[in-house]
Parts: structure tokens; C-alpha cells; sequence
């Protein structure tokens, strides 16, 4: 073998040492500098840093069988397992009271440098905060940032959705995930998984095969938050996971952003309670990246004349500026114009609709329905309806 090789082998060996956490492994290295020092050291050595218990774990037998199958994942091209010590580590979780120790990637880790912001949200978002979420990192992303967030349903996919939709002359989308890097949570993902892989890059800092537990989501939220130079919250509950990565990113000294909505939306509440504590209120993704700018030393861009410049100016602005009246809606005849008006922008219930219009239901719902195929109406969870 390879002194590469022996070295990962070493690195992974301390890992999966069974009840050594990454509090003590991280001694350990303070102490011995290098895993292969680590298991050179004598038990009373050993001992004197994490304990006779632990020190006995360390000397332990190596679980060869798992390591085998690491080494060999390693091995395949595209995957990547980078340790504390190497150069191509991401620098911005080494601010972090908790680096991980190994991170598994699967993608293209020089993204794991570049100038990153986290975009976060509900899994059970709205059409609107979906449609918020992919038009912010799409945007983002053609500025130059990386978006990172954590392949779930809703905001997260949406955000990572939109960063691949920036193209590869974007910042690209970073997916953090809770399980082993060899198994996608949810499933539904796994086809964004695989694009993400291929144009991006998927990170875990847990072993192989682990699988979607519970108390693992909280410690890839501190990963999201670490990777950004700042956290932007689209869409939250009060007791949303999405609040727990808004704090973790305010003790890593990260900025945080909110979008505000509507405030009869639950799922607004969360971001309303963040701008309440000091996060800062965004509109347009203009306003994350002037935020931002001063902060990474970044200069205002030139803003180009020619056809591409003018091509990126126009993506920017559909991106950027709030919806006015969209041809489907211009379309619409006076009683469609006219219930789509009622609406507004907030969710409503079909019988409260129907008294603001002052028709019958059956009456209401002939008009729905072409307006929800062409796009202009979604349908929320409890039967609301929401325009977009």
C-alpha cells in the first residue's frame, strides 16, 4: 500500500473507534499531531490525554472490514475522504469549536473553498417559497456564490436546484447530508443527488452506510452554517430545524438573512422571529450580495454590454425583482382577473374565497382550475389556496 494510503487508513481507523467521539479524537490529534502517532503511543500515553477506558479503545482491534470498504469508496473516481489535515479541507469549518474530523466527499471538493452561502427552509414549503428559494440561488450562484443547503424536501432542494440552474459558469451548490455519503435521504432526491455529485458536491461527515437518524440532522445543520459565509432563511416554523442552523450560523459569526411573508403563513413566522432578533431582512438576492460584498473584500462587478451581459442582466432581474403581471395573467378574462386580485398573495381557504368573491363554490371552482393549470395557483396542505 501506498503511504497515502496507510495514512487514510490510520485516519479512518480513529474514526470508527467505537465511543471515542469527535471531542477526544480531536485531543488526540492536539496531542500525538498525526493518527500514526496516535497508534504508536503507549497505553500510560495514551491514558494521560483521554483515559485508561479510551486509551484501551484506541489499542483496540481496527475494523478492518469497514475500513476495507472505506478504502475502496475512496478509491472510486470522483470520491474523495479529506482529513484536518489536508490542504484541500475547507477552511471556513476550521473556525468551527467542532471541525469534523474526516469529511467523505463525492463531487468536486475545490467548491468546498469558494465564497458560499447557505439558503435553508421548510421541507414542507409552499409553491411560493420553492419558487423564492430556486430564484435566490439561481441568482446567487450567477454572482459567484457557492449555495449550500441539505438535499432535503422543500427550500433545500429547491435551492440546490437552483444553483445547478445557474450553470457552470455559477458557484455550483454544496448538498450536506445526515447519512452515510453512499445513501441518499430521502430517496426522492437521489436523482438531485446524482446531479449534484456530477456538478457539485455532496459531503457527509459520517461513516459508510449510516443511516437517516434523528439526532444526526442537528450536526450537519452546523456544517451548513459553517460552510457559509452567511445563512438565509426562505421559509421556517417556530420549532423549524431551519432556526437551529440560523443560531449555529450567528456562534459561527455568519450573517443571517430572512425573507419575510405573509403573516397569516406558519411557515413565515420562523423567518419573522429571525428579523425580530437582528436578522437582516432581504428582498432580493441584491440585498444578500451587497451584504456580503464588503465582508469577502469583493468589488461591485462590472456590469457587461455585451449580449450575454445583457442575458445575465435579464436573468438577474426576473431573479431579483418582484412578479408584476405575467402574461398567463394577462390573458386571464375579467371574472379570472378579478378572483386572482381576491387572492392577494396570502393563503386562503376555498370558502372564505367564496365569500370574498360573492359565488358558490361549484361557481368558484370552475375559475380555479384553469388558473391552477396555467400556473398562476397552487394548492397548500389543509385545502388553502395560494397565488404565485
Amino acid at each position: 500500500m501506498s503511504a497515502d494510503h496507510d495514512d487514510l487508513a490510520d485516519w479512518l481507523r480513529l474514526s470508527s473507534l467505537p465511543g471515542l467521539g469527535a471531542d477526544r479524537q480531536r485531543s488526540l490529534l492536539a496531542a500525538f499531531g498525526l493518527p500514526r502517532h496516535i497508534f504508536g503511543a503507549g497505553r500510560s500515553t495514551l491514558a494521560a490525554v483521554v483515559g485508561g477506558e479510551a486509551a484501551d479503545t484506541v489499542l483496540g482491534t481496527p475494523q478492518a472490514e469497514w475500513m476495507e470498504r472505506a478504502l475502496a469508496w475512496a478509491a472510486e473516481p470522483g470520491s474523495h475522504v479529506l482529513t484536518l489535515a489536508d490542504e484541500a479541507y475547507p477552511r471556513s469549518l476550521l473556525d468551527m469549536a467542532d471541525p469534523p474530523v474526516l469529511l467523505y466527499v463525492k463531487g468536486d471538493p475545490a467548491l468546498l473553498q469558494r465564497p458560499a452561502i447557505a439558503l435553508v427552509g421548510a421541507r414542507s414549503a409552499t409553491a411560493q417559497g420553492e419558487a423564492n428559494a430556486e430564484a435566490f440561488a439561481r441568482e446567487l450562484a450567477a454572482q459567484g456564490f457557492t449555495i449550500v443547503s441539505g438535499l432535503a424536501l422543500g427550500i433545500d432542494a429547491a435551492a440546490h436546484r437552483g444553483a445547478l440552474a445557474a450553470g457552470t459558469a455559477g458557484g455550483g451548490t454544496i448538498a450536506v447530508i445526515g447519512t452515510g455519503i453512499d445513501r441518499i435521504y430521502p430517496a426522492r432526491n437521489a436523482t438531485l443527488a446524482r446531479d449534484i455529485a456530477r456538478c457539485g458536491v455532496v459531503v457527509s461527515e459520517f461513516p459508510l452506510g449510516t443511516p437517516p437518524l434523528q439526532h444526526n440532522f442537528p450536526r450537519r445543520n452546523r456544517l451548513i452554517a459553517g460552510l457559509g459565509q452567511g445563512v438565509l432563511v426562505v421559509e421556517a416554523a417556530l420549532n423549524s430545524g431551519s432556526l437551529i442552523t440560523a443560531r449555529l450560523a450567528t456562534e459561527c459569526g455568519r450573517e443571517v438573512f430572512a425573507i419575510p411573508g405573509s403573516i397569516h403563513s406558519p411557515l413565515s413566522r420562523g423567518c419573522h422571529r429571525l428579523i425580530r432578533e437582528g436578522a437582516k431582512l432581504v428582498e432580493t438576492a441584491e440585498d444578500v450580495v451587497e451584504e456580503l460584498r464588503g465582508r469577502l473584500g469583493w468589488a461591485a462587478p462590472e456590469r457587461p454590454h455585451t449580449a450575454a451581459g445583457r442575458r445575465r442582466r435579464e436573468r438577474k432581474d426576473a431573479a431579483s425583482t418582484p412578479p408584476t403581471v405575467s402574461q398567463a395573467e394577462l390573458a386571464l378574462d375579467g371574472e379570472a382577473a378579478r378572483v386572482l386580485q381576491i387572492i392577494g398573495h396570502d393563503p386562503v381557504d376555498i370558502d372564505t374565497l367564496a365569500q370574498r368573491c360573492s359565488l358558490t363554490v361549484d361557481a368558484l371552482y370552475a375559475i380555479l382550475l384553469p388558473l391552477e393549470l396555467d400556473g398562476l395557483l397552487a394548492r397548500l396542505p389543509g385545502g388553502r389556496l395560494q397565488r404565485i
